[in-house]
């Protein structure tokens, strides 16, 4: 028995970082079925974080089938565009198509991306003074920055291309705040606008898309920014071919495939090829706490930039918007678009604010990969 328990005491001594990582995917098991957090992703993730800390694990290695998986949809970034065929299948435009003003609101509520970007940047420089402090490289910000976009494709392609020893904390915290999103934009909304402001009604007037204009949507866009920044064609290309193929109205099987076969097989192989990335030596660092913590940054700012332009423009208008459509600019759709919907009803039963925060939110999932798209171009 003494032999039995030094053995085993020796064993939890040398591989103390690996209970460590036990107990992370127990907690992210956890939030997906308790708390319902993002489960479709976080319970795969939490799941393949404890196969790969197994000590030994043929799920990991050259021929282990979490690295095949990895090698196969992350390595090359097929799972992130796959993704994107899926999302944009699922995404109907004619919101934002009927009031385009709202693209503006999906530009502002980029503002935490290029804001966190920064923050950690001058992180580097009081790593000089703290050593626990971590000092990012410019990639390594770009890729924590994304986190902002609240698009957790999008926060995967450019942790890939810039920071892939990154890729598994960066992926944890932009799929745990979009989850968190009900419960980090009322404090904020609520912090930067006045109850008349919450109380203001924003009239709505159905305007009819016309299907020409559905089907040159995507197409457009796709040329614009590829044109604009090539580099971004992988991005906005996925999500616009999927939202084409909606939209053509000629091959209804391909869009329900898209939509429900191809989103739930590669969310399932994306969340477990991201959770062998996180290996205790890489993921218990110092880095990851400060990744996490600017990850709540990111968001924080996205939603005050969006507010805050919102509140900036009605200084020139006559019929004023309600601030808080500023704040559905973020790409978390649709929970953020509900989340304004429902303080909007909170403040006043009679305010409808649904389709105008949807408008916003449909403008922030282009608006988030344009922002991908342009980190991308000028840093890579």
């Amino acid at each position: 028995m003494q032999e039995f328990l030094t053995t085993v005491g020796q064993y939890v001594v040398e591989y103390w970082r690996n209970f460590v990582m036990f107990g992370i995917g127990g907690v992210l098991i956890y939030l997906a079925v308790k708390k319902e957090y993002e489960p479709t992703l976080l319970l795969p993730i939490g799941f393949a974080a404890i196969l790969t800390n197994i000590p030994g694990s043929s799920a990991v290695g050259e021929h282990g089938f979490l690295t095949v998986l990895y090698n196969a949809g992350i390595e090359n970034e097929l799972f992130p565009i796959l993704i994107f065929i899926a999302v944009g299948a699922m995404i109907d435009f004619a919101p934002l198509l009927s009031r385009p003003f709202m693209l503006f609101f999906g530009a502002a509520a980029q503002f935490g991306i290029f804001a966190t970007l920064m923050a950690a940047l001058y992180l580097g420089k009081l790593s000089k003074y703290a050593s626990f402090i971590p000092a990012f490289t410019l990639k390594q910000a770009a890729s924590i920055g994304i986190i902002g976009a609240a698009d957790g494709p999008t926060s995967i392609y450019v942790a890939r291309l810039f920071a892939p020893e990154l890729l598994g904390p960066i992926t944890v915290a932009a799929y745990s705040y979009m989850s968190l999103v009900p419960l980090i934009q009322p404090p904020i909304i609520k912090m930067l606008t006045t109850k008349e402001e919450r109380r203001i009604h924003m009239e709505f007037q159905e305007v009819k898309v016309s299907k020409t204009v559905r089907i040159l949507f995507p197409i457009v866009v796709t040329l614009v920014a590829g044109i604009v920044a090539p580099i971004s064609v992988g991005l906005i290309g996925s999500l616009m071919l999927g939202n084409l193929i909606r939209e053509a109205g000629v091959v209804e099987r391909l869009s329900k495939s898209a939509q429900n076969e191809l989103a739930n097989v590669t969310t399932l192989f994306l969340g477990v090829a991201i959770g062998s990335t996180m290996v205790a030596d890489r993921f218990l660092q110092p880095s990851t706490l400060f990744i996490i913590a600017m990850g709540l940054v990111a968001f924080i700012f996205d939603t005050a930039g969006g507010v805050l332009f919102a509140k900036l423009i009605n200084l020139f208008l006559k019929r004023k918007v309600n601030p808080m459509i500023g704040a559905a600019g973020i790409s978390a759709f649709p929970m953020s678009a509900r989340v304004i919907h429902k303080l909007g009803i909170e403040e006043d039963p009679t305010n409808y604010l649904l389709m105008h925060a949807i408008g916003a939110n449909v403008a922030g999932q282009v608006g988030s990969i344009i922002a991908g798209a342009m980190i991308l171009a000028l840093i890579h």
